[in-house]
């Protein structure tokens, strides 16, 4: 009875404990939901990104911000398509601080780049393991700056693109290499790093990495449900997966699509955009997780996965020109944009974007996180190339 009675003290503790962080930690965050200004709010989450770059003693990008904290320690994974992304619009809007901090965020993850040509799993640190995902992720980077004519980078996204090569599967998974804090087996997901490399494959002009870009994304395809629901698609729940990972899953399948010339990789990915279309509310909410029957398994939405969306949604405007494309996305950027906070006086906090809204929900709770930063500005970014003039 004592031991029993003990337990149940534990849990009320925590409860009382996170419902005194969420009182106290929560409006920490305050957007103003009538701004919704497209460039202040991209001026806004970039200005967050180059913070988060500043703020280590590297040239990595901060996991995150926990809401009351400072800056945590940079995050190889993100920084790989943080830097992609810094590229692309630095390139674009002639933003030569962009590129420069692209270049050393390349730099700086060959710099750390592991012996046998991967990426390390988790935050940086010294006892580093290998992960098949954020190598991925890393070759974006590397593959956008080659693209600008850093051929020094060269060497190590032919290293990483050998090692993923040399661990796949013959049909096409990865079942080895995964990062120490992903779930074990093949994971879905695991097409938007074999988008990485195939982007480095046609970055050099080395076919054998698109050649297996492709055979993982027909192994993705093939396990897609008929209603667009992706399982085994999510590093903590796969029965009900995040809105991010499924996103994860659709940008893969568009990004090889594109570069393969696959129509097939380019359907699987709009037969869940599709879907998502008609689940989004009225107002731009999607919830945080979905079930195989794409019912909502979560009452908060995940910024991430609602930002991922948008960008595929905003990529088959771009290829389709229909016109429901563009609609989501003016519809969910305006929900982000309404939970977005510019004006904070924390500039650690100013411009980042939550991982979950509520900001206590379960995701990322009270903590801005980098990746969700990142494909904010995709998404706001693509919003301005396709708005109607």
């Amino acid at each position: 009875m004592h031991r029993f009675l003990r337990r149940v003290k534990r849990r009320l503790g925590h409860h009382i404990d996170r419902g005194r962080e969420k009182r106290t930690l929560a409006p920490l965050y305050s957007p103003d939901p009538e701004d919704l200004d497209v460039d202040r709010h991209l001026v806004g989450v970039l200005g967050w990104l180059r913070r988060a770059q500043d703020s280590g003693s590297d040239r990595g990008v901060a996991y995150g911000t926990p809401f009351g904290g400072d800056f945590d320690v940079s995050y190889p994974e993100t920084t790989g398509y943080i830097c992609q992304t810094f590229v692309e619009l630095g390139t674009s809007r002639g933003d030569s601080d962009l590129l420069d901090r692209a270049r050393e965020m390349g730099a700086w993850e060959a710099e750390i780049q592991l012996p046998q040509g991967a990426v390390m799993g988790g935050k940086f640190n010294q006892a580093p393991t290998p992960a098949v995902f954020n190598t991925g992720m890393v070759l974006l980077g590397w593959a956008a700056l080659i693209r600008t004519g850093e051929d020094r980078f060269k060497r190590h996204a032919t290293r990483a693109s050998d090692w993923l090569v040399s661990i796949q599967e013959d049909d096409g998974r990865w079942i080895k290499g995964h990062s120490q804090f992903a779930p074990p087996g093949p994971t879905l997901y695991n097409v938007m790093a074999a988008w990485g490399l195939a982007e480095a494959g046609a970055a050099m002009g080395e076919d054998r990495y698109v050649e297996a870009a492709v055979r993982n994304a027909e192994y993705c395809l093939g396990r897609q449900h008929g209603n667009g629901w992706f399982p085994d698609a999510c590093f903590s729940d796969p029965r009900e997966p995040l809105t991010h990972t499924l996103g994860y899953c659709m940008q893969g399948l568009l990004g090889i699509g594109r570069i393969a010339a696959r129509k097939d990789f380019t359907a699987g990915a709009a037969l869940l955009a599709d879907a998502l279309l008609q689940i989004m509310d009225s107002d731009g909410y999607l919830p945080g997780r979905l079930n195989l029957d794409l019912k909502p398994a979560a009452k908060w939405c995940c910024p991430t996965g609602s930002a991922q969306t948008s960008a595929v949604w905003g990529e088959l405007f771009k290829a389709t020109g229909e016109e429901k494309y563009r609609e989501g996305v003016y519809r969910i950027n305006r929900y982000l944009l309404g939970r977005h906070d510019v004006r904070n006086p924390d500039p650690r906090l100013r411009g980042g974007v939550p991982g979950s809204w509520p900001v206590w929900g379960e995701y990322g709770r009270l903590t801005v996180l980098s990746w969700a930063a990142k494909f904010l500005a995709d998404a706001l970014w693509l919003e301005l190339q396709i708005s109607e003039k």
